[in-house]
């Protein structure tokens, strides 16, 4: 193990907001690392090799979801850091079919965060149906918007982003955003399509008010308080709400692939593995730069 980044969903699980499936579990779920031995039967890596375990960490492979290239839906997959030891530590063991190879662009540290945030806001992307220079809402502006928004912008689209924090409204401007504003503001034009990133229903709502007819709102969020009730004329002139499950091996190539071309620009805060917990309380208190990455090979790892 060299990295691994804090999400959000490390956060709900260990503060209970997702129920936990196995005690003790190890959490983290952005983990790159060193192939140091290789189960029997293995094929297509070599130790040595650099790979990135995420969020799925396996499936059953024979149902129909699994046959049809959908193994984000699979009934029995396996999650990193919820049903299957995760990346806070220094040593992981994770199935090979489920590794990612991680572009030689990135470093270490700047890999990490793509492995969560980027590559579940590339699937809600495309769950979101934006075409290449459609109109796009982003509502919510952490770590996954942050590398969202790049690929839209590469894409073409006029991304339209609305936050609390006046300092990611800023943040979405130099990234490119065509407009950012505050919850309170009146988005300035009809959107195609929406992201939801933070794990509010009222936002939902917000964003749903926000797409022009024929709009598809997607939420990217593994966990939402409530979603309150609102008049069917919001949903009315077939706009669609969908929610963004995992994502799929497919999608983690395609992501990494694209990120390593445009390039895609990570930016997050280092702690120590022993300050995960800081890292933790960071996130929840919202004094994290973009993203939070554990670097567990440390200084004087990292250079021998």
């Amino acid at each position: 193990m060299t990295a691994c980044g804090v999400c959000r969903t490390d956060l709900q699980l260990t503060e209970g907001d997702l129920p936990a499936r196995r005690l003790p579990i190890i959490p983290g779920h952005q983990v790159v690392g060193t192939v140091e031995a290789i189960g029997e039967g293995v094929t297509g890596w070599t130790v040595g090799d650099r790979a990135g375990v995420a969020w799925l960490g396996g499936a059953c492979g024979a149902c129909r979801y699994c046959t049809s290239r959908r193994e984000n839906l699979c009934e029995r997959a396996e999650f990193t850091g919820w049903d299957r030891d995760g990346g806070y530590a220094e040593y992981i063991t994770a199935r090979a079919d489920f590794c990612l190879p991680l572009p030689p662009s990135f470093a270490d540290l700047d890999a990490a965060p793509l492995l969560c945030g980027g590559v579940i806001g590339y699937r809600s992307l495309r769950v979101s149906g934006v075409q290449p220079g459609g109109r796009l809402g982003l509502f919510g502006f952490g770590a996954s918007a942050s590398l969202a928004i790049q690929v839209a912008v590469h894409w073409g689209c006029d991304v339209y982003v609305v936050t609390r924090s006046r300092a990611e409204q800023e943040r979405a401007l130099r990234l490119g955003a065509r407009w950012a504003g505050s919850y309170g503001e009146p988005v300035p034009v009809p959107l195609d399509a929406a992201v939801t990133f933070a794990p509010a229903g009222d936002v939902v709502i917000r964003a749903l008010e926000a797409v022009d007819r024929g709009g598809t709102v997607a939420i990217n969020a593994i966990h939402l308080d409530r979603i309150p009730e609102f008049p069917y004329d919001r949903l009315w002139w077939e706009r669609s709400l969908r929610s963004v499950a995992n994502f799929t091996r497919e999608d983690a190539r395609q992501f990494l692939e694209l990120a390593a071309t445009i390039p895609v620009r990570t930016e997050y805060d280092v702690y120590p593995l022993e300050a995960a917990n800081e890292a933790l309380l960071a996130l929840r208190e919202g004094r994290v730069t973009g993203a939070a990455v554990l670097d567990i090979a440390g200084p004087v790892r990292r250079a021998a």
